[in-house]
């Protein structure tokens, strides 16, 4: 029984001892693109925001999408409609095809890690173009807040900040174009 005891304790202490853990990575390995989840992937294909306007929402310069979602609780005019989906879908446009570029240009840049055929200068390269479509998707995503803002009444913003759950605004933040 001892000789058991000892000798199972000389496999698994070196394997707890040696520090050896799962990589946080284990699994996406599998991936289309290893870089993104599939998540990212249709967020991309999607134009969704994820989170690339979120200064501009709690800075009180409300999203068009939620806009439309409230518009009878932020009591919108026919006109107000209109230009919302206007601006909602010209957002949509737009984040679509520079999501569509990024996503073609990350899964190129796993394809040239994958097959080994990268090195430095088309990695900078291929780094660059990718930061550009962020900030491309970012821009489109935070100037659609900004005309949003614009559309609005001052009580229209306050109201829109008190549904989505954020706290009251002072007076001067509120200042817009109207």
């Amino acid at each position: 029984m001892c000789k058991i005891l000892i000798l199972t304790a000389f496999f698994i202490f070196p394997a707890v001892t040696t520090g050896h853990s799962e990589s946080p990575y284990a699994g996406e390995e599998t991936r289309e693109i290893k870089s993104l989840s599939q998540q990212e992937i249709e967020n991309y294909l999607g134009g969704k925001g994820m989170g690339y306007a979120k200064l501009a929402e709690l800075n009180h310069f409300p999203g068009p999408r939620h806009v439309l979602d409230m518009a009878n609780a932020l009591a919108l005019s026919e006109s107000q409609v209109k230009q919302t989906k206007e601006l909602f879908n010209e957002m949509q446009r737009q984040a679509i095809s520079c999501g569509q570029e990024l996503v073609e240009k990350e899964r190129a840049l796993d394809a040239a890690f994958a097959d080994h055929s990268i090195d430095e200068a088309r990695l900078e390269m291929t780094l660059k173009e990718i930061a550009m479509l962020q900030a491309q998707i970012r821009q489109t995503h935070l100037v659609a807040h900004l005309r949003q803002k614009a559309l609005l009444s001052q009580d229209q913003l306050v109201r829109y900040d008190r549904l989505r759950g954020y706290a009251p605004v002072r007076a001067h933040e509120h200042q817009h174009g109207n």
